[in-house]
């Protein structure tokens, strides 16, 4: 029932729970006929006998009425949007349409949500006629991330005499998704950012000449007019030409969950900072045409449409709407160091690795800035436990955790760039402080080493392509 809204029915109860629906003047009315009939059978009394099955049939026959209605009513929902941000509202409107042929009664409407979303709407219809609706409408809003049911909708039918009231639930519910808060941040340069890759990113196909070329070997039905006659001549079999495609820029964001690296709870806490922040630099980077990898302190990489990753460009907003889904429901780890990041990163060349640490004691700091060899540039941003804690609603504790300025050292002699976050910060202004900081990208010999490779390969080239950094 979202989007368009769909229509149910409430889901048929049994007689025994229409029973159960009595409400108090309608038990009162059922023991008064029953001791009135007992009373007539001891005296001999006609009268008041009749009068106690007169007391006793009117609260069963409102049972029997409403039991017989439960088919007569169908429900929907819309949901708009379906996924929203954190602390932003959603409207949910209901509509009950009356398919019998008679008019209904009083109808009291009540949709369950979660509490997290506030309290429970209800809604008292009035008498809806043959073939007739009513459209109600509410706001929901959590300030927590996460995926929260609505629903299944709740009607709840009275007769007019108050005798019995029964509550149906339709069968069909909803999901409301609320993501993580998305901060715009600034197109920034960052130093090295994505060296070694891309360097056919600003390259256009149509751009390629004759020696801009890679000769491969002829595969049934490509074009003859591709043929590369100096490399066929070269090699003693039939080449052609295959224009070097362009390359994506990588970048790969690592988010720390582990449950012993972030403390407190709540839409202000550092776990919280950190995935919006994941949220905001992911986009951000899929909007300038990134392929972006979203990795965690489990080793699990969070896989994107094509499998490996996210990718950016005209597809940007799909991708995107992915990647802020899976954010919503991360949760923390069990996980107690980054040893199985670490596994995943130092088997490959990464382009731009931006890294979200909670806590980090000195063997963490130190495994941490192990984790960008790989990378053309690295920047890293730490939660200072200290301040977080200090925060209002923080938890104080001691810890093993070395000062952050000596976790920042460590890291920045390893070459990342390392930034503190502490509570109020902006990501928008560390983005900023990120690409201030100008560190000499931690890859730059192994991007060159693979810009030396495929300049050999190329072997009669006029020259290659001076290389750039992709811009974020």
């Amino acid at each position: 029932m979202s989007g368009g809204g769909s229509t149910g029915a409430p889901v048929p109860g049994g007689l025994r729970a229409a029973f159960g629906g009595l409400t108090t003047r309608g038990r009162s009315f059922l023991a008064a006929g029953v001791a009135a009939a007992a009373c007539a059978y001891l005296l001999g009394q006609a009268d008041l006998l009749r009068v106690g099955l007169l007391l006793a049939a009117l609260p069963l026959v409102c049972v029997l009425v409403l039991h017989r209605t439960r088919y007569r009513v169908a429900g929907s929902r819309t949901l708009a949007p379906a996924r929203v941000p954190a602390a932003a509202e959603a409207r949910v409107g209901l509509r009950v349409e009356n398919v019998a042929r008679l008019s209904t009664g009083v109808l009291m409407l009540q949709d369950r949500v979660p509490y997290v979303l506030g309290p429970r709407p209800r809604f008292v219809l009035d008498r809806v006629e043959p073939g007739g609706h009513r459209e109600v409408s509410y706001r929901v809003r959590s300030d927590l991330r996460g995926r929260y049911p609505l629903g299944p909708l709740q009607l709840r039918l009275s007769d007019p005499f108050g005798m019995c009231e029964l509550t149906r639930s339709f069968s069909t519910s909803d999901t409301l998704t609320v993501v993580p808060r998305v901060e715009p941040l600034p197109p920034v340069r960052l130093a090295g950012e994505a060296a070694g890759y891309g360097d056919g990113r600003h390259r256009s196909l149509a751009l390629a000449g004759e020696d801009d070329v890679i000769p491969r070997g002829y595969r049934h039905g490509d074009d003859l007019r591709r043929v590369h006659w100096r490399s066929t001549a070269r090699h003693g079999e039939l080449m052609v030409r295959r224009e070097e495609q362009p390359e994506k820029a990588r970048c790969t964001i690592l988010l720390d969950t582990r449950a012993a690296a972030h403390h407190g709870s709540g839409p202000d806490s550092a776990f919280e900072w950190a995935v919006a922040g994941a949220a905001s630099v992911a986009l951000h980077l899929l909007e300038r045409g990134f392929s972006v990898r979203l990795l965690t302190d489990t080793g699990s990489a969070v896989p994107g449409p094509e499998g490996g990753g996210f990718t950016g460009g005209g597809e940007s907003a799909d991708s995107g709407g992915l990647l802020l889904e899976t954010l919503a429901v991360v949760e923390h780890s069990a996980e107690e160091d980054l040893s199985a990041a670490y596994d995943v990163l130092r088997g490959g060349t990464e382009g731009l690795l931006i890294a979200f640490f909670g806590e980090l004691d000195e063997e963490q700091a130190a495994l941490a800035g192990r984790l960008c060899r790989g990378s053309a540039a690295a920047v890293a941003f730490v939660m200072d436990g200290d301040a977080w804690t200090r925060a209002p609603g923080g938890f104080r504790f001691s810890s093993g955790a070395a000062p952050v300025d000596d976790r920042l050292r460590m890291l920045r002699e390893a070459g990342w760039t390392a930034l503190p976050v502490r509570p109020g910060d902006a990501l928008a202004d560390l983005w900023r402080a990120a690409d201030r900081a100008g560190v000499a990208p931690a890859g730059a010999s192994a991007g060159a080493e693979r810009g030396d490779q495929r300049g050999d390969q190329r072997g009669d080239q006029r020259g290659a392509p001076e290389r750039s950094g992709a811009g974020a």
